[in-house]
């Protein structure tokens, strides 16, 4: 996932001020099942500390111990990890390690391609065979540029090639800053998505307010700018006033967002759209299409927490097309 990325980027820049090398793991392959699939990535410092994971805890202390002789030689290589007896997964990994040196374009470019909200596409150059090789490794490609992240990899076009594309930094945009709105923005926040806050400035509250959160904008209705909320954005309305959630919906009538959640009871959420589409008959029916009122799923929520995890798990199941169920009454994988 691209927040991933992020933190990796951002532990790097801090490892890179310290003067300490770093290594970045990425699962490229997979043979059976395991917890997580190819493309999860994590760093690792020559200090010992790692940011991410790769899996649910068993594997990271070995590709530590592997990623030793990256740090000495400076030289990609392939591990594998046998998860069959030891995860309960029954699953091989096949795991690329490479020196992690991006240079001072690499940053910049990174930084404006997530500024941007623009897809990255990366490709990972490998074997399913372990030791070194100095054609292993990965490229990214920022606004159509490829980027290495070692400084001497040379890729080679018979290797094997692991491709993903990722998808902008998914967001959460709260249109409200009352106390409820606050637990929603951290839930989400620890979930890895960017979450932005927009209140009136009568309600005199600030980014401070909100842990974790992106950004803090107040605005009023008639002056906010919708521009930045695209497909990989989910939209809830939450001011706890009729009116300002209804200038709000109007101020983002020609938006598309995967998901539109108004908090309160199911009349309420008729009252507004029916007065919406009074004022905007021709409004795109698809828009309506991703509206979900009440917000969340039914688990019983009462506190704000409560409602917060209801409601990140509907967003999640809508992303991920699922239809939310208990996992024990669920045939086949997790993730089949």
């Amino acid at each position: 996932m691209t927040y991933e990325l992020k933190n990796i980027v951002a532990a790097y820049l801090v490892a890179n001020k310290l003067m300490l090398k770093t290594a970045l793991a990425t699962v490229v392959a997979l043979d059976g099942s395991s917890y997580r699939k190819p493309g999860v990535r994590m760093l690792l410092r020559e200090d010992g500390q790692m940011t991410g994971a790769v899996s649910g805890g068993c594997v990271e202390k070995e590709i530590l111990q592997q990623s030793q002789s990256v740090f000495k030689k400076g030289i990609a290589k392939m591990m594998t990890y046998d998860g069959r007896y030891r995860l309960g997964c029954e699953g091989m990994l096949y795991i690329l390690i490479e020196p992690f040196e991006p240079t001072e374009l690499f940053i910049s470019s990174f930084e404006t391609v997530l500024e941007l909200r623009k897809e990255i596409k990366v490709s990972c150059f490998y074997l399913k065979q372990e030791g070194e090789n100095t054609n292993i490794g990965t490229l990214f490609n920022f606004l159509d540029e490829d980027y290495s992240v070692q400084k001497s990899f040379e890729r080679d076009a018979e290797f094997l090639i692991f491709e993903e594309i990722k998808a902008p930094c998914f967001q959460l945009v709260l249109f409200g800053a009352e106390h409820d709105a606050v637990q929603l923005g951290k839930y989400a926040a620890n979930t890895g998505w960017e979450v932005t806050v927009i209140a009136a400035a009568a309600e005199e509250k600030t980014q401070e307010d909100f842990p974790g959160i992106k950004q803090f904008v107040a605005v009023e209705p008639e002056l906010f700018d919708a521009n930045s909320i695209d497909e990989n954005t989910a939209v809830i309305l939450m001011t706890h006033s009729y009116v300002r959630d209804l200038k709000y919906l109007l101020a983002i009538k020609d938006t598309l967002p995967v998901y539109l959640g108004i908090l309160g009871p199911s009349k309420r959420r008729e009252k507004l759209l029916n007065e919406f589409i009074e004022r905007f008959p021709d409004l795109n029916e698809e828009l309506l299409n991703r509206v979900y009122g009440p917000a969340g799923l039914n688990i019983g929520a009462e506190t704000a927490q409560e409602i917060a995890v209801s409601i990140v798990a509907e967003i999640l199941s809508i992303v991920r097309k699922q239809k939310p169920m208990l996992l024990k009454d669920k045939s086949g994988g997790i993730h089949s």
